[in-house]
């Protein structure tokens, strides 16, 4: 059984971490202006930790119990050893909520590898809890990027738009596809909102770009299953196609992603000649060698 946390407690601890940190610690802008107290603001915790300037507030007040969750951000935002965040959890009075343990590796569902195989001149993915990416076919990989090139550990479609600057580049309207995808991602925590490898996601993220921290604090979610993307490719020049996801019934949290063109379009042709190009069998983790995060 946890022992009954003391708020105060927590608060101190949370105080007097954030005073030990700087700004350029935590890969924040402002390391070098002057400052009146040392350490991180509040207001700059909270955006690190993606959570709101008025709940960071009241857990250093100790008006609130912080979530097994919102610990997690915590642990990422304030840079905490092993010591440290045993520390945490104990006078939280969470320490069986401390992640020990990786959920069940993802694996893509039979059916959609064979759905995978017969669109030959569509791409298509397979997204899996988080937006991970579980497997793709090679139209997808002629259009995205070569994603057996990519450590497992980092083939998410979030972290993907946020992180590699070629995926950045091939969309037209950039901020619109990274505002939703990241409310599609708020969306995801809603199902599972101490998944720990979420948590690490949505930290490494708020650690690394300012629109990110920016919009998940927002809070916006989105669960549009269809709608229209604009790329520019490198080969083929624009593509307008439309996107379209049908979720697997069987609540594994699969999605096959497809995206299509109005035929004798442009857009089309631009496809089939990426076809064309990348003819190779379906990429993915072979059936042995299933997603981990």
């Amino acid at each position: 059984m946890n022992p009954v946390p003391e708020p105060r407690t927590l608060g101190a601890f949370l105080k007097a971490r954030r005073a030990q940190l700087t700004p350029g610690e935590c890969g924040l802008s402002g390391a070098d202006t002057p400052r009146k107290v040392a350490g991180l603001r509040r207001e700059e915790v909270a955006q690190l930790a993606a959570i709101s300037v008025d709940y960071y507030t009241r857990l250093e007040q100790g008006r609130v119990r912080a979530s097994a969750s919102v610990l997690e951000t915590l642990v990422r935002a304030l840079c905490l050893d092993e010591d440290q965040q045993a520390y945490l959890y104990e006078i939280a009075g969470r320490t069986d909520a401390r992640p020990r343990h990786r959920r069940p590796a993802q694996r893509p569902r039979p059916a959609m590898r064979r759905l995978l195989d017969q669109l030959t001149e569509t791409p298509a993915l397979v997204l899996g809890k988080r937006l991970d990416i579980l497997a793709w076919n090679p139209a997808a990989a002629a259009l995205y990027t070569d994603f057996s090139a990519v450590r497992p550990a980092r083939r998410n479609y979030v972290h993907l738009l946020f992180t590699d600057p070629v995926f950045r580049a091939l969309y037209l309207d950039w901020k619109r596809e990274a505002r939703d995808a990241v409310a599609a991602l708020r969306m995801e925590a809603a199902t599972d909102p101490d998944d720990p490898e979420l948590a690490r996601l949505v930290g490494e993220l708020s650690l690394q770009d300012a629109d990110f921290r920016s919009w998940w604090a927002e809070h916006r979610v989105i669960s549009a299953s269809y709608g229209t993307k604009r790329y520019r490719h490198p080969l083929v020049g624009d593509l307008t196609l439309d996107c379209d996801t049908w979720a697997c019934p069987d609540g594994s949290g699969q999605r096959l992603m497809v995206l299509t063109a109005e035929p004798d379009s442009p857009s089309h042709d631009g496809l089939r000649i990426l076809a064309s190009w990348k003819a190779e069998p379906a990429d993915g983790p072979a059936p042995d060698q299933p997603f981990n995060t």
